[in-house]
C-alpha cells in the first residue's frame, strides 16, 4: 500500500471512509460499502437497520436457532456498521461483531446503541484479516452472511477455520459463500482489474468510494461447498449433520466430499449463487 497514495482499498479501511460522514444516515446514504440493496436521498439507518432485522429473523427461524438463541453466544463475522449486529444483539444472550476494519466497529457499536441492546455486545477486530482474537471453542455459534465472498479466497478459508476453531463442541457453524455462476467468467476478472485501480493514481480514489466500483471489486472470490468442506476435512475438522443451503439446489439430495456426507438442501432466500454451510462441532 504506497504511502504515496493515501487512500486505501475499500475493505481495510472503509470504515474510516465512513467517518467523514456528518450522521450514521449520511453513511448509509453515501457510502459505497453499505451492502443493502436501496439507495437513495432519503435512506436511513434505522431502514437500513430493518432490513437487518427482517433477515435475522428469517435466517435464525429457517436454521432453528430462534427457540435457544436467548442463552447462547454468536460471533458475527463481518459485521460492517451492525445492520445485523443490532437485531441479534436482542436475541443472543451474548454478541461478539468482528470485522477487519476497526472504523467499522465504533460504528456497529453506536448502530447498536441506537437499535439493540449494548449490554450484549462485544466487538473483536480481526486485524490481519484471517485470525479471530478469541479463545478456541468459546462460543456457541459463528455466523457470516455476505462476507466471505468479499475476502481474498486464502483468508476466507482461514477465517473458516478459524470459525471452527473457536465453536464449541455442538456449537453451530451457519456461514454464508457464494460460488460460481456463468456471469463470473466476466464479472470476477472485472472485480480484479478494478482492484487494481483502486491503488492508480488520479481515479483510484473516487473509484474506492464509489458504490458501483466497490460492489464490482469487492467480488474477490468464488468458493464452491466442495472447496469448503474439502479445505475443512483437510484439516482434520470433523461436522456432525453438515448441509449446503443454496437457492439454486432443486431438491435435498447428499453428496460426498472426502469422506463427509453433505446434505445439500433448497434454501429459497437471496440470490441463487449463495450457499450457507451449516453443521454442528462434533
Amino acid at each position: 500500500m504506497s504511502s504515496r497514495r493515501p487512500h486505501l482499498t475499500p475493505w481495510k479501511a472503509a470504515g474510516k471512509r465512513t467517518e467523514r460522514g456528518t450522521t450514521a444516515d449520511q453513511v448509509v446514504r453515501d457510502t459505497g460499502w453499505v451492502f443493502n440493496n436501496e439507495t437513495g436521498n432519503t435512506l436511513t439507518l434505522e431502514q437500513f437497520v430493518e432490513t437487518g432485522n427482517a433477515e435475522v429473523d428469517k435466517y435464525l427461524r429457517r436454521f432453528g436457532l430462534m427457540a435457544t438463541a436467548g442463552s447462547k453466544s454468536i460471533v458475527e463475522i463481518g459485521s460492517g456498521i451492525g445492520r445485523m449486529t443490532a437485531a441479534l444483539t436482542n436475541v443472543f444472550e451474548t454478541v461478539v461483531a468482528t470485522d477487519i476494519d476497526a472504523a467499522f466497529l465504533e460504528r456497529c457499536r453506536e448502530t447498536v446503541a441506537k437499535f439493540g441492546n449494548t449490554s450484549t455486545l462485544r466487538t473483536s477486530h480481526i486485524a490481519d484479516g484471517r485470525t479471530i482474537a478469541l479463545p478456541s471453542q468459546s462460543v456457541d455459534v459463528v455466523f457470516s452472511y455476505i462476507t466471505l465472498q468479499h475476502c481474498k479466497h486464502d483468508d476466507a478459508l482461514a477465517l473458516t477455520a478459524e470459525a471452527y476453531r473457536i465453536v464449541k463442541p455442538g456449537g453451530r457453524l451457519i456461514l454464508n459463500y457464494r460460488t460460481w455462476v456463468l456471469s463470473d467468467a466476466f464479472l470476477i476478472p472485472l472485480s480484479a482489474i478494478m482492484r487494481v485501480l483502486w491503488h492508480t493514481p488520479v481515479i483510484g480514489e473516487p473509484l474506492s468510494r464509489w458504490r458501483w466500483s466497490t460492489r464490482l471489486g469487492w467480488q474477490a472470490n468464488r468458493l464452491s461447498p466442495r472447496q469448503v468442506y474439502a479445505h475443512l476435512e483437510s484439516l482434520g475438522v470433523q461436522l456432525e449433520t453438515p448441509k449446503a443451503f443454496s437457492g439454486g439446489i432443486r431438491a435435498r439430495r447428499p453428496v460426498s466430499i472426502g469422506a463427509t456426507q453433505v446434505l445439500q438442501d433448497e434454501f429459497p432466500m437471496g440470490n441463487k449463487s449463495h450457499w450457507w454451510l451449516v453443521a454442528h462441532r462434533s
